[in-house]
């Protein structure tokens, strides 16, 4: 049992996400919550907006109980998501992207399954995306046929942004990814696809994940933090060669101490 007995802490990565937030995201994500009978906590982990994202957390809210805003240092996503794994008091921890994509409402689809002492329920969209470019529709499918054939066989969608776990097994495997192992020099949004190795590790670990299908609706309108075809080919660059990476790493024994 945690400190102060919070079930659910709610970590909201932020980077340049002020055309997001000004649609009303955190409010929405209020009222879901404010209707859920346990007890919760959000917190907003800021990666170095250079936009209005900060102040407009801050003015926003305010208002809501249980909210708080962490300012970081520029360092990636991983690295926002850890800030906030840190911070958080509940007993789960539900990562949930601010462009609310995956609607917080899905989080009713994933509790079900925690409870049966699955530490890590991952949100899957599928394939059939709504507002989802042609290209990206063909990319995800190349993604998950390349990363099935070398690990996680058993998971459909590693990348949703959405994605429910046990505290203690969180801050156990996290700070075990490569992304912390090396030192980073990150400019702009660096995503990575680094939820490919925190569910190998996991996974290897011997802790269960059960994988649920979410509505997922490309809802993203952030400007600031880059986006389009540009963007989709970096990432996917990046991500295919953290596959190998984590394959690599696995043939060499270097995962081997974690058991």
């Amino acid at each position: 049992m945690l400190k102060n007995d919070i079930y659910l802490s709610v970590v909201v990565p932020c980077y340049n996400e002020e055309e997001n937030i000004k649609r009303g995201v955190l409010q929405d994500i209020y009222v879901y919550l404010s209707k859920c009978k346990f007890s919760w906590e959000v917190i907003i982990s800021d990666d170095g907006s250079s936009d209005k994202s900060r102040a407009l957390v801050v003015e926003k809210i305010q208002h809501y109980k249980s909210f708080r805003l962490l300012e970081n240092q520029h360092g990636g996503k991983p690295s926002a998501l850890w800030s906030g794994v840190q911070k958080a008091k509940g007993r789960y921890i539900l990562f949930t992207d601010m462009d609310q994509s995956t609607p917080i409402a899905e989080l009713a689809k994933l509790i079900p399954f925690i409870k049966k002492d699955v530490v890590a329920v991952i949100g899957s969209r599928g394939l059939s995306r709504r507002n989802f470019p042609l290209y990206r529709r063909v990319g995800a499918i190349v993604f998950i046929t390349f990363r099935k054939l070398l690990i996680l066989p058993e998971i459909n969608d590693t990348q949703c942004g959405f994605k429910l776990f046990r505290n203690d097994a969180l801050v156990e495997v996290f700070p075990k990814l490569e992304y912390f192992r090396k030192e980073q020099s990150v400019k702009g949004w660096k995503v990575t696809s680094f939820d490919v190795e925190l569910l190998y590790l996991l996974s290897k670990l011997g802790y269960p994940i059960e994988e649920v299908p979410v509505s997922w609706e490309d809802a993203d309108v952030s400007v600031s933090k880059g986006g389009g075809l540009g963007r989709y080919l970096k990432e996917s660059k990046e991500m295919l060669l953290q596959i190998l990476r984590v394959k690599l790493n696995e043939m060499r024994g270097i995962y081997g101490n974690l058991e």
